[in-house]
């Protein structure tokens, strides 16, 4: 017989409970096989859970076991745009002036050189009476008695203004210069250094995002490259990703004006564009 526990899904009790009656009802097999199905429910309940946990490292271990197909980005070459030409024509010195007329008449008075007598052809010294209306000079010399009396400065130590020669054009930056600055190895080694540094941002290839990106820069004394900036930017990171690089580039060489280096502003076009 039955124990002092009920159980009512114990077989022996279904069997007394459904004695006369139809067994072949729903409830009488629902009954007898719920044990059965409460434990497949768990099973399958438990699989699923583990499965919905370990899904993301499935998905890793696969991906790693796939080859990942190559990105092909195209970075066209960069094309430095020459700095316009100096125009090295000067305008001719004026003319010398001619020193102003005396008011006075001026007559030959030169000091005397001992020489011997065949060399000497001077003609005689002026007269007590020409001295009179005239003064002693280097040169005979016809006066204008309607200039301007004129001071000559006084003989002497007289204070010595030193004119001394610019050391350098100091911080200026010059726009052209005599000789422009240059990457290392020139135009083709600067395109193969983007090539090689440049990473098209993700948000950009997503979005199908090209276009040329201008960034300005000063080249220093010493090559090295200061106050980047980005004039004209398509968006999406292309502007950033292009100073990225710029901001580790090698030293260039300095451009060279009056054959010393100088500080030259300088602008680079970078295009971005993706393979078809």
């Amino acid at each position: 017989m039955l124990g002092s526990k009920l159980d009512i899904f114990n077989p022996e009790w279904l069997d007394v409970v459904f004695k006369g009656r139809n067994q072949a009802y729903g409830a009488y097999e629902l009954r007898k096989q719920n044990p059965k199905t409460t434990n497949r429910a768990l099973i399958i309940a438990t699989l699923a859970f583990v499965f919905v946990l370990g899904l993301p490292t499935i998905i890793n271990m696969i991906k790693g076991f796939i080859p990942k197909a190559d990105e092909k980005v195209k970075i066209t070459d960069v094309v430095l745009m020459p700095p316009p030409p100096i125009d090295q024509t000067k305008p001719p010195p004026p003319p010398p002036k001619e020193p102003a007329k005396p008011k006075v008449d001026q007559v030959r008075f030169p000091p005397p050189i001992v020489k011997p007598d065949a060399e000497v052809h001077e003609k005689d010294p002026p007269t007590e009476k020409q001295l009179e209306v005239a003064d002693p000079g280097q040169k005979e010399q016809k006066g204008d008695p309607n200039a301007q009396i004129r001071i000559d400065e006084p003989v002497g130590n007289a204070d010595i203004t030193a004119v001394t020669e610019s050391a350098g054009d100091g911080d200026k930056i010059f726009n052209a210069v005599e000789i422009n600055p240059s990457f290392p190895g020139g135009e083709e080694k600067f395109g193969k250094f983007l090539r090689d540094h440049i990473r098209y941002p993700a948000i950009a290839k997503e979005n199908n995002v090209t276009g040329r990106v201008f960034i300005q820069f000063v080249v220093e004394r010493d090559g090295s490259l200061t106050d980047l900036k980005i004039l004209r930017d398509p968006g999406s990171g292309l502007g950033e990703e292009a100073l990225r690089v710029l901001k580790i580039s090698p030293h260039w060489t300095p451009g060279i004006q009056n054959g010393k280096p100088v500080r030259v502003q300088y602008t680079v076009p970078v295009n971005f564009s993706l393979a078809e």
